[in-house]
């Protein structure tokens, strides 16, 4: 049920969806009643529209993901040899790496490439790669085991990455590595995100009793202020990133309220 939840909030939570849902309403969709009605519906449609063009400019999309990118500090010790680093999925799309034969990463494939330095590296003796096939039938081309055929495929021995191939979310991201950490007897573990994300991974696996040293990777967002004149000319990009960044942000706080994600004390 949260899974499905968490995938209608995905399209609820956009600012997109706002705007167009206060265009639609603007609509003289029938015969209005009057000049007050007609003000009223013009009002909503400009809302919809600012609400768009607010969202799409990059000084306004960079301040939000800043923001959230920054919302914590790594804790990783680089004089540390870890007994596990795990990296969390959302890297990897298994549709198109299915109906294509290759392996297709998206713009969180900084995550697959630190954890394979970190093993390269010895900062870590085992890698545990965790994330589910969101479809069943694509089990093959699961998350889990798409970024640990990348990982021996660039050298590493098989013995040093465990599959972890349960995971839909951040919250079972927790969940299932903790199993593995507990079965196999390690105790320095690391968790590899991006910067966007790793408030929420910290706190997820806060709440499920398991401390963790954090590595950001995959920073977006530079220092808010300055750009260039253009930065003010709305982008559809900048839109998704806005987009992204709301998501990830009010996500933390339904976490928190179902109980999945704990601050760390």
């Amino acid at each position: 049920m949260f899974f499905v939840l968490s995938k209608l909030l995905d399209v609820l939570l956009s600012p997109f969806s706002w705007g167009v849902i206060l265009v639609a309403l603007a609509v003289p969709w029938r015969r209005p009643r009057g000049p007050v009605s007609w003000k009223r519906k013009r009002r909503v449609g400009i809302a919809g529209l600012t609400i768009v063009v607010l969202f799409s400019l990059e000084p306004v999309s960079n301040r939000i993901l800043h923001r959230l990118e920054h919302a914590t500090t790594s804790t990783y010790r680089p004089d540390v040899t870890y007994d596990a680093v795990i990296l969390l999925g959302g890297v990897g799309d298994e549709r198109v790496s299915y109906e294509t034969g290759q392996s297709t990463y998206n713009d969180n494939v900084e995550r697959l490439v630190m954890t394979h330095r970190l093993l390269v590296d010895g900062r870590a003796r085992v890698a545990i790669v965790s994330g589910a096939a969101e479809t069943p039938d694509l089990a093959e081309w699961s998350e889990a085991r798409l970024l640990g055929r990348q990982i021996l495929d660039w050298g590493v021995d098989p013995s040093r990455v465990i599959l972890e191939e349960k995971a839909r979310n951040t919250r079972e991201n927790a969940v299932y590595s903790r199993q593995i950490v507990n079965e196999r007897g390690f105790e320095k573990v690391l968790i590899v995100t991006s910067a966007f994300h790793m408030r929420r991974s910290v706190e997820c696996f806060e709440a499920v009793g398991m401390p963790v040293d954090s590595l950001a990777v995959d920073y977006r967002a530079h220092a808010p202020g300055g750009g260039s004149p253009e930065s003010w000319l709305p982008r559809a990009r900048f839109l998704a990133d806005s987009t992204h960044a709301l998501r990830e942000t009010l996500g933390l706080y339904v976490y928190r309220f179902q109980g999945y994600a704990r601050p760390k004390r």
